[in-house]
């Protein structure tokens, strides 16, 4: 019989579930929690518990909000004739953070992986479809991931929403700020390469 008490397991059993906490770190945190005040872990208690009674995904975007449409949607400040099209929420969360871009956005819930098992019927691509094709849009800027799987569901998109009409763009690829050519790969020296621009 263990000594561990069933209680501590559980906990530990609930937060090794979450990716990319093993067993060993979830005990961590377990202790961690069992260190701290009770109403750190209270708070804890109560933010998770907020989340799951509140958060509710946006019916036009698919991002996640307290409210349906999210913010993003609802404000007549954003160019929504621009639909900037990522793989998961913290891919709008990241461009958000930029400050660069100004129009809405449409969250696929992940990429094309037939080895997975995910085809386009799994993705949130027939409300994408329904946007573009209810006119208005002008511009759809595919801001997938740069792997294989980011690259085969940038190039089906651009294929499903071509009959529109509408200008489809991919975001640029290239060396990140403050990176040295010498220790860049040959695929991303090749692209910004590519998508290189005039020197103002």
């Amino acid at each position: 019989m263990s000594g561990t008490p069933i209680i501590l397991e559980n906990l530990i059993d609930e937060l090794s579930r979450l990716p990319g906490i093993g067993r060993r770190s979830a005990r961590r945190i377990a202790f961690h929690i069992l260190h701290k005040p009770p109403d750190d872990a209270r708070a804890l208690a109560k933010a998770l518990n907020d989340f799951v009674d509140n958060v509710r995904f946006c019916s036009i975007c698919g991002a996640i909000s307290e409210t349906d449409p999210c913010g993003i949607c609802k404000d007549n400040s954003r160019q929504k004739r621009m639909i900037c099209v990522v793989e998961e929420i913290s891919d709008l969360l990241a461009i958000e953070a930029s400050g660069s871009y100004c129009g809405v956005y449409h969250v696929l819930g992940g990429v094309l992986d037939p080895l997975s098992g995910i085809g386009p019927d799994e993705l949130n691509l027939d409300s994408l479809v329904a946007r573009v094709g209810e006119g208005g849009v002008e511009e759809v800027i595919l801001a997938t991931n740069p792997t294989a799987e980011g690259d085969t569901t940038a190039m089906f998109i651009a294929r499903l929403v071509a009959r529109f009409g509408v200008e489809v763009t991919r975001i640029a690829r290239g060396l990140p700020v403050g990176g040295d050519l010498e220790f860049a790969d040959k695929s991303t020296l090749a692209r910004a390469i590519e998508n290189r621009v005039p020197q103002k």
